[in-house]
C-alpha cells in the first residue's frame, strides 16, 4: 500500500451516530489516505464543518441521526456554505427523495464495503483533492 505524506493528506468528515459504522468508515477513508474528522450528530457536524471547513474536502454522513439535523440536511447546508466539499450520504433504512441530496451528492446503502465506497470517491472528488491511495 502507499503511503501518503500524512502532512499533505487531505481532510474527511464522518459523521454518524453509531459508534461502531462510525469506526468503520473512519478505517475505509483513512485506508483511502485521509486524515479523518468525526462528528456523532449533524449538530456535532457543522461545528466541526464551521471550524475546518478549508481543510476538509470529503463530507462521509449517516442519514438518520438524534439532534436538529439529519444527515440530508447536513449535506444540503454543506453544499450551500461549502461548495468544494464532496457529500457522500449513507443509510441502511432509506433512501433520498427528489429534494433531499444536493447535486452532485452521492448515495451509498448501508452495509458499505471498502470498494464500493473508494470507487464513489474515485469518481466524485476532483483529482486535486484525491489522497495518493484513490489516483489511478
Amino acid at each position: 500500500m502507499a503511503q501518503t505524506d500524512a502532512s499533505s493528506a487531505p481532510y474527511a468528515l464522518v459523521v454518524d451516530d453509531d459508534g461502531l459504522i462510525r469506526m468503520d468508515a473512519l478505517d475505509i477513508l483513512e485506508e483511502a489516505g485521509f486524515r479523518t474528522l468525526e462528528a456523532c450528530d449533524g449538530d456535532a457536524a457543522m461545528e466541526v464543518l464551521a471550524q475546518h471547513h478549508a481543510a476538509i474536502v470529503l463530507l462521509f454522513t449517516d442519514v438518520q441521526m438524534p439532534g436538529s439535523r439529519n444527515g440530508f440536511a447536513v449535506a444540503r447546508e454543506t453544499a450551500r456554505q461549502w461548495p468544494h466539499i464532496a457529500i457522500v450520504v449513507a443509510s441502511g433504512h432509506m433512501q433520498p427523495g427528489p429534494d433531499d441530496m444536493p447535486e452532485g451528492a452521492r448515495f451509498i446503502a448501508k452495509p458499505f464495503i471498502a470498494e464500493m465506497v473508494h470507487d464513489h470517491l474515485k469518481e466524485i472528488l476532483p483529482d486535486g483533492q484525491k489522497p495518493e491511495p484513490l489516483r489511478d
